[in-house]
């Protein structure tokens, strides 16, 4: 699909996007088609129920005194309350109906809300975002009917500010494709998708500038990182550790805040989990390909700021497993020796991310001495319960990081809530014969498995994402999202580098 901005005119061919807002009031640029179609567009306002409002829409066929096929009537609602997430969903709601629809050609011609809370040149990219993400489509496996495939291919969004708008989506469009990279990737089936193959796709990172470093169960046993190695001794495939590091930082900087080290991103990568000898039941093992969600975010993430030149230094880095039951897998009652000296009792080997998170945490703060440490994980079934779909569970040890994220996901709508973290916890994971057990008992398991990462990051600041609940949908919960793997994290995590850290 072809994105491009162009100056508000006569539009061509095609399907026509026009806005309207809350009562029925046509924009300036709607009232101009009204005059050209001979009313038709206020006519079918009337006789429908369409008010203008956020999420409503009613189309006009073939109007005549237009070139357009189509003539798409967008409600915007109240303009105070219109922001770049709500043109988003009305670009990607438009899109989605029109995608496989015949058109070739689709022109969104809105004007922007009085008293919105975006710029002309954010609002044309924000369209332009809610269209490129809306196009997703995850067909490798099967056959395409005719009536489902693709036709739309050049999207037009006329805006004032065209020099601008191109200029702010480049930018978007790197962050864009970070989040196809990454709902690819938890898209992909456990018997294509192994440790091995997710390191070898985040090799392609070279090209733009980032130095990959992979490593392999040898290289990961002469740094004694027992905890991740233990998760996926069951497997057939080997696990791997993959390092992405991105040195955009100006070297003016060197003696300043970025001297601190460089921010670092950590993904769980469990790229089929069911559950070790704790084993899931059939139903808990469906869509467990998905359990390297945080992994996924991290790559999409270092393709966004490698692509957009991001003026920072940062490193991800991502352990990738498979948890399998067999004669080699680890038992409930093992206990493992972490990279960190520490040592963990094996209660559940359902409860393996935490114990891959564990060593590559230490890693990263060791070799590194980040400004600080965000780790993403599909953790806990129990965040699911705490906050449904809507929210991924924050726990932090540090204020400032956790403002920071709060305040980033708002921008993106990759919303965040804390939740947490205290000694009273902390003694819920205490092991009689070892440092810790790796499970806290019925209650607050989200919380409890918190309190384990936490032991691994001394006092750098750091943040745990538990994206449970928010990293794959089922269905078309979110207009943004038609996949499966919804690429959560990386708009979140670009943004938060953006505001806070360039």
């Amino acid at each position: 699909m072809q994105i491009s901005f162009a100056a508000p005119g006569s539009a061509g061919p095609g399907a026509l996007v026009l806005s309207v807002q809350d009562g029925g009031v046509l924009s300036a640029q709607a009232a101009r088609y009204d005059e050209m179609t001979s009313g038709a567009l206020k006519r079918a306002i009337e006789v429908s129920r369409f008010k203008g409002q956020a999420g409503q829409s009613i189309e006009v066929l073939a109007p005549a005194g237009v070139k357009s096929s189509r003539v798409i009537l967008a409600g915007v609602g109240k303009g105070e309350k219109f922001d770049g997430n709500a043109a988003e969903r009305l670009a990607a709601t438009v899109a989605g109906r029109l995608l496989a629809s015949g058109e070739v050609t689709l022109t969104f011609a809105l004007d922007l809300p009085k008293r919105a809370k975006v710029s002309e040149a954010e609002f044309a990219v924000h369209v332009a975002t809610g269209v490129y993400l809306r196009s997703y489509r995850f067909d490798h496996y099967r056959k395409v009917g005719d009536d489902e495939k693709v036709t739309l291919k050049d999207v037009i969004v006329a805006t004032k500010t065209v020099p601008a708008a191109r200029k702010l989506w480049a930018d978007a469009l790197a962050v864009c494709e970070g989040i196809f990279i990454a709902r690819d990737l938890v898209n992909e089936p456990p018997n294509v998708l192994h440790p091995e193959e997710v390191a070898k796709r985040s090799q392609a990172l070279k090209k733009l500038g980032v130095k990959v470093e992979v490593f392999d169960v040898a290289a990961m046993k002469k740094l004694e990182m027992n905890a991740l190695l233990g998760v996926g001794q069951g497997s057939a495939f080997e696990s791997r550790m993959v390092v992405m590091q991105w040195n955009g930082a100006p070297k003016r900087a060197a003696k300043g805040k970025e001297a601190a080290g460089p921010l670092a991103f950590i993904g769980k990568g469990v790229c089929f989990d069911s559950g070790g000898l704790s084993l899931k039941t059939g139903a808990g093992m469906m869509g467990m390909k998905g359990d390297m969600a945080g992994a996924a975010a991290v790559v999409g993430l270092m393709h966004a700021l490698a692509t957009r030149k991001a003026k920072v230094d940062a490193v991800g880095l991502i352990g990738l497993v498979e948890n399998m039951p067999d004669g080699k897998a680890q038992r409930p009652n093992d206990i493992v020796k972490t990279m960190s000296g520490q040592t963990i009792e094996i209660l559940n080997t359902d409860a393996e991310g935490r114990l891959v998170l564990a060593d590559v945490l230490w890693y990263a703060q060791s070799r590194f001495k980040p400004r600080f440490m965000i780790n993403l994980a599909t953790l806990t079934g129990a965040i699911l319960v705490a906050l449904g779909t809507e929210h991924a569970g924050l726990f932090s040890n540090n204020d400032d990081l956790s403002k920071e994220l709060a305040r980033a996901g708002t921008k993106e709508h990759e919303l965040v809530w804390r939740l947490p973290l205290s000694d009273a916890y902390d003694r819920l994971v205490k092991s009689k014969i070892a440092d810790m057990k790796n499970i806290g008992g019925p209650n607050a398991g989200s919380i409890t498995a918190a309190q384990i990462l936490q032991r691994f990051v001394n006092k750098v600041p750091w943040a745990h994402l538990d994206i449970a609940g928010v990293a794959w949908q089922d269905g078309e919960q979110r207009p943004l999202t038609p996949s499966w793997g919804t690429g959560w994290g990386v708009r979140l995590l670009n943004r938060l580098v953006a505001d806070s850290y360039e």
